[in-house]
């Protein structure tokens, strides 16, 4: 799915407004938390899942202190 938004002034800050059809996808509704992970080519993910950029923190964390090992079984 390929959707483009505008942002809008909201208050002091700027918000996005998600149809219908984003919001069935992401399965998420009116008071849901949504978490916004980057992703390791620069985009941004969102997903209505908080359990999701909890385990992509304890991922970075794994991927930086092991960057040496995971680097030569790259190979």
């Amino acid at each position: 799915m390929v959707l483009e938004l505008k942002l809008r002034k909201v208050g002091n800050s700027v918000g996005l407004v998600l149809p219908k059809r984003a919001l069935a996808h992401l399965k998420a509704g009116e008071g849901d938390t949504v978490c916004l992970t980057d992703a390791a080519d620069g985009s941004v993910r969102m997903t209505a899942n908080p359990e999701v950029a909890r385990q992509m923190e304890v991922v970075k964390d794994v991927m930086h202190r092991y960057r040496n090992t995971l680097r030569e079984l790259a190979k």
